[in-house]
């Protein structure tokens, strides 16, 4: 699918519990927001699902990270109707109005050369998801009764203008990530982030639990299509989308996709989606199927020198933004290295 070097970091088979060594001594770093007022403003204006101006952490780089850029997007699901989208404007993943001032920063993002050796000294970001659409929506018009805006494509475009001119420009190298809907933003973004830069920039992207399968529900249904057709339609996100990526826009999460709220009224699973220690036998099963259909999706996949999966039976959604997963002694590695 893409043209540049790729990494789909999955949650695979989740029906098998990874243990991981809590850290001590906390000292991970807090960073500061970044408003980006003038998005507001200006002719295309790119603002959240309020109209507040979109957001960002930028901690900037030092010695030999000065010229290296990291992206994480972070995630939140989407909103598919008008209700929706309104209730979720008056949170963090709608209006910047809601937002913490500051991040914590913390595994592919952390400040320690010690525990994060490859990117500690790099300039690293984490951008606010504040649209519903993975970063996709524009539409011009805003609806005088409800006062949403869907600007999601603007967004992604106004934020990295911005980081372009406070240093991007001239970097060397640059990871786009990104983390469940920030996830798939990464991988429905990716070129268009190598479009942005430079063509001598070394340009890599990394979807963290953000490739999602047509799965089926627990009832034995499948409604993600249409789910994500009216996510498309509300957002008017086709004309930012590529072509050969569409097919990407389909779930696999268990809390999200297998166990929907609406269907789990009784809440059976709850204590399952807490920690896997807790499903019975049979929801453990229920599991193992789903993981099973999963890596089977990988079998239609062609044969690419440029994109790389790294799947693991965590029972986590997201991986690259947690100490205890990115860099704990006991998280899931590849042979012979001290991190992924």
């Amino acid at each position: 699918m893409m043209e540049l070097t790729f990494l789909l970091a999955l949650l695979a088979c989740p029906a098998v519990l990874c243990t991981t060594t809590t850290l001590g001594g906390d000292d991970s770093q807090y960073v500061n927001i970044t408003i980006l007022h003038r998005a507001t403003t200006e002719g295309a204006a790119a603002v959240c699902l309020d109209g507040s101006p979109p957001a960002y952490h930028l901690d900037m780089g030092h010695g030999s990270g000065l010229r290296s850029w990291i992206i994480v997007m972070d995630g939140g699901a989407w909103c598919q109707s008008i209700p929706d989208c309104l209730s979720r404007s008056t949170t963090n993943l709608g209006s910047s109005k809601h937002m913490k001032k500051v991040s914590w920063f913390a595994g592919v993002l952390y400040h320690n050369p010690q525990n994060n050796p490859e990117f500690y000294n790099w300039n690293r970001v984490r951008v606010k998801y504040c649209d519903g659409s993975s970063f996709t929506g524009d539409v011009e018009q805003v609806d005088p009764d409800n006062k949403l805006f869907f600007r999601g494509a603007r967004i992604f475009n106004a934020i990295m203008e911005d980081l372009g001119s406070k240093g991007m420009q001239y970097a060397e190298n640059a990871i786009l990530s990104g983390i469940s809907a920030g996830g798939l933003a990464t991988i429905l973004n990716c070129n268009k982030f190598k479009s942005l830069l430079p063509k001598d920039v070394r340009v890599k992207c990394v979807a963290d639990a953000g490739f999602f399968i047509n799965g089926q529900t627990i009832s034995g249904a499948s409604d993600i299509q249409e789910m994500y057709q009216r996510v498309v339609t509300l957002h008017e996100s086709a004309k930012n989308l590529p072509l050969s990526c569409t097919s990407a826009m389909e779930p696999s999460l268990i809390e999200n996709i297998l166990v929907p709220k609406y269907l789990d009224r009784q809440h059976v699973w709850d204590d399952c989606k807490k920690q896997i220690s807790n499903c019975t036998f049979s929801q453990r099963l229920i599991i193992q199927v789903f993981g099973v259909e999963f890596l089977k999706v990988f079998e239609g996949l062609t044969p690419s020198f440029t994109r790389g999966y790294f799947t693991t039976s965590c029972h986590s959604h997201g991986a690259i933004l947690s100490n205890n997963y990115w860099f704990s002694p006991t998280s899931p590695r590849l042979i012979h290295k001290d991190n992924w």
